[in-house]
């Protein structure tokens, strides 16, 4: 798009200036393209289209140094999953993730200079979507299927937009054409006011039910607009707008009195009947179902959802990357295992404690991980796997445990030997060595750490597996990684469909789609609808979803993040099912061996719940980060734009 506009730019200028030989004007340039030419030729078109789709709202970058400007959550952006308590960020220039008490007031943002983040606001590119819908509607020469769908697909892309912005900060003004300037000097009439925080979910909403008309209903396309992916979006928006609705009304500071934030509980029947009946259209057509080709291994099945783009049954819409194409992502070579890294990087992710014990027992219960006795004594364990045993299988395909494998290798995560007196023997590099009892180069750390405050070693204990690509290269420098991205994807359409089921009183039905999606993790005993309560939804969406950039919108919506991230109390949860439990620093486990010659235990395992020593603060969401700053200069050249609650 950027390409073509700067092509009709030129085009312009050559008409405008330089000349006043008539017939020199009217020589066609053989440089340029005129506007004919480009929205008339389908090949041109769609070539504008795929970088119209590369700028998707879900990681941009600065055109001019090619730096990420929006904050948001993908495999091309592990640090921000160390955002909240998913995560620790094993790099030290990361390590202030942990280190600060409150939350920039405007996250998620836009990076600029200096690191201050600002509101997400990006009306040039709505723009450019606006001169493609007016120009294409132009051509005189594509088949009106062709035009149709291409127009459908801006469509959807300036939704999407307004969606991302929306969700950042609450109502925005609603732009739908290519606004000009003529230069008049006063350009009042450009200026709009914002709509209202519904108003915009209404638009996205209606505008799904337009665009699923005129592209392609088959599933077969995981890159382009479906009809099934304009039903997940709508799904998605309708359930968001909903569950502002109902909880917003326990933070009124959270409101402006223009509605521009801020939803009326009245209309959150609305919005969940629409979630829910969206997302049993999609449902009931087939056209997606769980991904269960590795059904007789439950947990490898869950590995392989995400790396898995062979015709995968799940996958709505996803952003694929591809070697040949110089289009790859750095996932796997950032959060690799030390132990086997392809190059002398990895280990930066470190999923929480917090995460790890969320997961519950396969009997349908919570609780932490069993490290001690009741009285106070360690819990000895043959094998670090053990721990984990009886756990939801979902949390070995999305966390690297202590004595688990990466791309065939045992991973060496353990911190130390502990001596009979109580003593510890560590090291303080990876697979640092010492003397044991006189015995001189004995191993005392493991190859992955953990060891405090080294960066790159597994720092809380554990490595995220979810997206981690097996595949050799993938882990150097010079190859990297092909795994897509999943934007949208079925199980979460279950979940959604879930959730405002609940929410209408409907606990049957939310329990027969939330079991659908349980019993492909490998659970045995689906839940009654007796046991389907808020916390469940919570609870499921947090496991299901891990890693995949749904926390922090979940906790927003909900009006959790304040109650959740409320920066006073400092301790691990001893309840990891309550939706309400505080989690407000990132917490690890240490496996160490037992050094006890003679002793049954000797060469045993016992696990320490540690804090990672670059944690030093915890994490204060308040009511002012529900809604992100508008700036200044943004208010300046439009009045008409009201500052958003507490800014």
């Amino acid at each position: 798009m950027k390409k073509s506009l700067l092509y009709i730019g030129l085009c312009i200028f050559a008409l405008n200036t330089g000349c006043n030989d008539k017939d020199f004007l009217n020589v066609p340039p053989s440089n340029v393209l005129q506007n004919e030419q480009l929205w008339n030729d389908e090949g041109l078109i769609l070539s504008v289209l795929a970088d119209l789709y590369d700028r998707y709202p879900d990681r941009q970058t600065d055109p001019n140094n090619g730096i990420p400007s929006m904050v948001t959550q993908t495999i091309d952006n592990w640090a921000e999953f160390a955002r909240f308590d998913e995560a620790f960020a094993s790099e030290n220039g990361q390590y202030w993730r942990h280190s600060s008490r409150e939350y920039n007031y405007v996250f998620p943002g836009m990076i600029v200079a200096g690191n201050i983040e600002i509101t997400y606001w990006d009306y040039a590119y709505i723009r450019e979507l606006n001169i493609f819908i007016d120009k294409c509607a132009t051509s005189t020469k594509l088949k009106q299927e062709v035009k149709d769908r291409f127009i459908a697909e801006a469509r959807y892309l300036r939704a999407s937009v307004y969606f991302e912005e929306v969700k950042r900060v609450g109502g925005v003004p609603l732009i739908l054409q290519p606004l000009e300037y003529d230069y008049k000097g006063d350009p009042a009439y450009l200026q709009h006011a914002r709509a209202k925080e519904s108003e915009i979910y209404d638009f996205v909403i209606s505008e799904m039910d337009s665009i699923k008309k005129y592209v392609p209903a088959s599933p077969v396309s995981k890159t382009r607009v479906t009809a099934g992916l304009a039903q997940a979006t709508k799904i998605r928006a309708a359930l968001y707008a909903g569950s502002i609705a109902k909880h917003g009304v326990t933070t009124p500071q959270v409101s402006l009195p223009g509605g521009e934030v801020g939803i009326p509980s009245s209309m959150a029947a609305k919005y969940y009947t629409t979630a829910l009946q969206t997302a049993q259209e999609l449902i009931g057509s087939g056209s997606y179902s769980l991904y269960k080709k590795n059904a007789d291994n439950v947990t490898q099945n869950f590995v392989s959802l995400f790396i898995d783009k062979g015709a995968n049954p799940e996958v709505i819409f996803a952003k694929d990357y591809k070697l040949q194409s110089g289009r790859v992502q750095p996932w796997t070579l950032w959060s690799q295992p030390r132990s086997n890294a392809e190059e002398q990087q990895g280990g930066r992710l470190n999923p929480s404690l917090n995460l790890v014990q969320s997961f519950e027992l396969l009997d349908n219960s919570f609780a932490p991980l069993p490290v001690k006795t009741a009285g106070g004594d360690y819990i000895y364990y043959n094998d670090p796997q053990d721990l984990f045993a009886n756990r939801d299988p979902r949390l070995a395909a999305t966390v690297i445990l202590p004595g688990t494998e990466f791309k065939d290798k045992k991973v060496d995560i353990w911190a130390g030997y502990i001596k009979k007196d109580g003593s510890i023997v560590t090291g303080s590099n990876f697979g640092a060595k010492a003397k044991l009892d006189g015995v001189n180069d004995v191993q005392v750390v493991g190859f992955d750490g953990p060891v405090n405050n080294l960066e790159f070693s597994a720092q809380t204990g554990f490595i995220v597996r979810k997206y981690m690509d097996p595949t050799v290269g993938s882990g150097r420098i010079g190859t990297q990684s092909e795994v897509w991205w999943i934007r949208y994807r079925y199980a979460e359409v279950l979940l959604n469909a879930a959730e405002a089921a609940f929410e209408l009183g409907q606990a049957g039905v939310a329990a027969d789609y939330i079991n659908q999606v349980r019993e492909r993790a490998g659970f045995k005993t689906p839940l009654t609808a007796a046991q389907i309560t808020f916390g469940r939804i919570v609870h499921e969406r947090k496991v299901e979803l891990a890693f995949e950039g749904h926390e922090f919108w979940d906790m927003k919506r909900w009006r959790l993040a304040h109650i959740i991230w409320n920066g006073r109390n400092t301790d691990l949860t001893l309840t990891p099912g309550d939706e309400t439990a505080v989690s407000t620093r990132v917490f690890g486990l240490w496996p160490y061996k037992i050094y006890d010659p003679g002793s049954p235990n000797n060469g045993k395992y016992v696990f320490k719940q540690i804090l990672p020593g670059a944690v030093t603060a915890p994490h204060e969401f308040r009511l002012g980060n529900y809604y992100g700053f508008i700036m200044d200069d943004i208010r300046n050249n439009n009045p008409k734009i009201v500052k958003n609650p507490n800014q």
